[in-house]
């Protein structure tokens, strides 16, 4: 089957199409036209009225959706969750857990291998967020299960199952280092998170392997007083590590839209991914979250007691909205930031993150207002949510 979106400023990474087209074969990009001419040989038509069209969006942070949990670990919470957030643009998606027990790793690996084994799923790898982290720095994780780095415990995982993809820990752990190396000499991203590291041990880290900041500014420590003295934190110490990407939960309210744009400012498009960290409320009308010690209030995942965000309920598409309407960072380097830096992150550039002949059809159309108008996914449309 062949399709035409016809009418749209196309975002290629070449820059701006204006009034240009794209042309799908089935899953795959066939062609980026300069002009909106309908071709007589096309099944299908869309119409994009002069709004955005912009490469799928890429979530390499996500815990649920649609009122499911990742670590649910079954295929309906998994499928669920995953077809709640394309109907708002995420196109990719890297399935997140919190600090979990093995067998609960175990069984969400196993349904991420049988979704990963088809292409059409969306589904690009597994993310474990946890369990080696600080206890101080837990935040919306649960405490009990966090623990120190043991290759009794992650060496059978990784060697078992090979859709772990990206894993996070705290570098100032024991263990940590080891850990860090031992995942980089097998491709897996390692990511900073729920973390007090001050330059020293983030140094440290990266050398052994940490190369990215996980929800940049949160769960983290930043300046801070420590008596008469201040003293740097993580945040600075992220900052200042040359080539160390970062990712920031662009919901408006996890990170307020001056800090979202101050992180624009210094990593730069290519140093910086958008992400939900959204929780099983989601995208649904629930009002609970997976973890029963969560509430919904104030558009955000907080611990009942209030001490901590837990997560958000953001989408794709509201992500894009904040980033643009709210923090002011261009348009374009926003659709770098979901989709193009997240795929070259997690190393799937050579076929998602971008709209290139050859590539997956994943898409994503906006009006001017950034409503979310449309989305295709491996070249099939998506029923998307209607605009509030």
């Amino acid at each position: 089957m062949l399709t035409q979106i016809i009418n749209g400023k196309i975002f290629t990474p070449n820059g701006w199409i204006n009034d240009g087209s794209l042309l799908i074969r089935d899953h795959v990009i066939r062609d980026v036209l300069n002009h909106s001419h309908a071709l007589s040989n096309v099944d299908k038509v869309i119409d994009a009225q002069g709004g955005y069209v912009l490469p799928g969006g890429i979530d390499m942070h996500v815990h649920g959706g649609g009122g499911r949990d990742f670590m649910e670990g079954s295929k309906e919470a998994f499928e669920t969750a995953i077809e709640a957030h394309r109907k708002h643009g995420t196109t990719s998606i890297f399935p997140t857990l919190s600090s979990s027990t093995v067998p609960m790793i175990c069984e969400a690996a196993v349904t991420c291998e049988q979704l990963m084994a088809d292409p059409m799923s969306g589904v690009l790898g597994l993310h474990l967020e946890g369990p080696y982290f600080n206890p101080k720095m837990a935040g919306g994780q649960l405490r009990e299960n966090i623990r120190i780095a043991d290759p009794k415990e992650y060496v059978p995982l990784v060697e078992e199952f090979r859709c772990i993809k990206r894993w996070d820990a705290a570098p100032e752990m024991e263990g940590s280092e080891d850990f860090a190396r031992y995942l980089r000499s097998k491709g897996i991203l390692v990511a900073l998170a729920h973390t007090a590291a001050r330059l020293p041990e983030v140094t440290r880290g990266a050398e052994a392997g940490f190369s990215h900041a996980t929800h940049f500014y949160d769960a983290m420590t930043a300046s801070h007083k420590e008596g008469m003295y201040r003293h740097d934190g993580t945040v600075e110490a992220v900052y200042l590590t040359d080539g160390m990407t970062v990712e920031m939960i662009a919901d408006g309210i996890h990170v307020p839209p001056v800090i979202l744009k101050l992180i624009h400012k210094f990593k730069g498009a290519g140093g910086t991914a958008l992400i939900t960290d959204a929780l099983a409320c989601a995208a649904s009308d629930s009002k609970t979250a997976f973890d029963p010690r969560v509430i919904i209030e104030d558009g955000v995942c907080k611990l009942a007691d209030r001490s901590a965000l837990a997560g958000s309920i953001a989408t794709m598409d509201r992500l894009v909205r904040v980033a643009v309407q709210k923090a002011g960072i261009p348009i374009e380097d926003v659709a770098r930031m979901a989709s193009e830096t997240p795929a070259r992150i997690m190393g799937v550039y050579d076929r998602k993150g971008s709209l290139q002949h050859g590539k997956d059809a994943d898409v994503m159309m906006f009006d001017q207002d950034l409503n979310l108008t449309g989305v295709i996914q491996m070249g099939r449309e998506v029923e998307i949510e209607p605009q509030a």
